[in-house]
């Protein structure tokens, strides 16, 4: 087990190899985590360019609060919206979780209004779990709207998606995986997520699956998680790049799938932590169906979505993007 690095290390890690995406080239990769509100059609190129095939949005904060119920019902109605629509042209297969954040949690007037409105976005196409719901300075209310959530997901026969604490994580976790069983939830229905050292092993010894954000200097960097998938190997075990509104990095998993594969994980065991594991844990959801992703489709980006594309002024889509001129 890696021990070289603190728990949630900060520090620049200086990449030991170049990263050569050229070795994973014909892998498929599957994003479980990431917002991509936050992120650019670029962004979305280079992923299906990297192999990323289908990808989960959690439902999350917008960096700072909400100040009323209609801006977290646009914000649901855009990720099984326009999201997705986007998603879809770059050939990348778009689901979403839905729930209210564990920070909203706080702000116990409008908390109450979000849980009214959540049954009239959980049922909805692509919608493939509660999440991202949990603890975040692990207070009552944060408590209060995460039991509150997971008898939501047990009323829909819904996976959960649990965000774990950035502070006092160790506790945070054990709580989160505590109220789980006793509200009855079965440990293979909830993915504990943004994992450390620190936390794999209770987690995988309990029978919930265990999920890693790859971050820049902090969370989990790629080389901390080679040394995890050694130790622990690849089953209940995979990995997202969250690639939120902060500093972090859409190309997180195919990343960290060309390290392992440097460093001597079998192709069937990446296979597993980059793609398999996030499906067989989602599809218990009964919303994904691999041939979605798998079977290649023709993308017209000049489709429409509420009135909108993705191009703009009569553009074509750009496709030279290491060019200097923008033309």
């Amino acid at each position: 087990m890696c021990c070289s690095h603190s728990f949630e290390d900060r520090r620049p890690q200086v990449p030991s190899e170049p990263m050569d995406l050229s070795i994973v080239k014909g892998m498929k990769f599957f994003d479980p985590h990431v917002h991509m509100s936050s992120r650019t059609t670029d962004d979305y190129q280079a992923m299906a360019d990297a192999g990323i095939v289908a990808l989960i949005e959690p439902a999350f904060w917008l960096g700072q609060p909400r100040t009323g119920i209609d801006s977290f019902r646009d914000y649901y109605s855009s990720l099984v919206g326009w999201e997705r629509f986007r998603s879809s042209q770059f050939g990348i297969k778009h689901y979403c979780t839905i729930g209210l954040n564990s920070r909203e949690a706080n702000n116990e007037k409008l908390a109450a209004e979000v849980m009214e409105i959540l049954p009239l976005f959980i049922y909805k196409e692509g919608v493939v779990g509660i999440g991202e719901i949990g603890f975040d300075d692990q207070t009552a209310a944060e408590d209060k709207y995460y039991r509150l959530q997971l008898e939501l997901a047990k009323e829909a026969g819904l996976p959960i998606q649990v965000h774990t604490p950035h502070r006092d994580k160790k506790r945070g976790t054990q709580r989160s995986m505590d109220i789980a069983l006793e509200h009855g939830i079965d440990p293979s229905m909830v993915i504990i997520d943004h994992n450390n050292e620190e936390t794999v092993k209770e987690v995988l010894d309990r029978g919930f699956w265990a999920a890693f954000t790859i971050y820049p200097f902090t969370k989990m960097g790629n080389e901390r998680m080679v040394e995890v998938a050694k130790e622990y190997g690849p089953e209940r075990i995979m990995i997202n790049s969250a690639a939120d509104w902060g500093i972090s990095d859409p190309l997180a998993i195919p990343k960290t799938a060309a390290l392992m594969k440097l460093r001597g994980i079998s192709d069937e065991a990446i296979r597993l932590i980059t793609y398999s594991n996030a499906i067989t844990a989602f599809a218990q959801s009964g919303q994904i169906d691999e041939t979605d992703f798998t079977s290649p489709k023709s993308i017209d980006q000049s489709e429409k979505f509420e009135g909108n594309t993705v191009l703009r002024g009569g553009q074509q889509p750009r496709t030279d993007k290491s060019s200097l001129i923008i033309s």
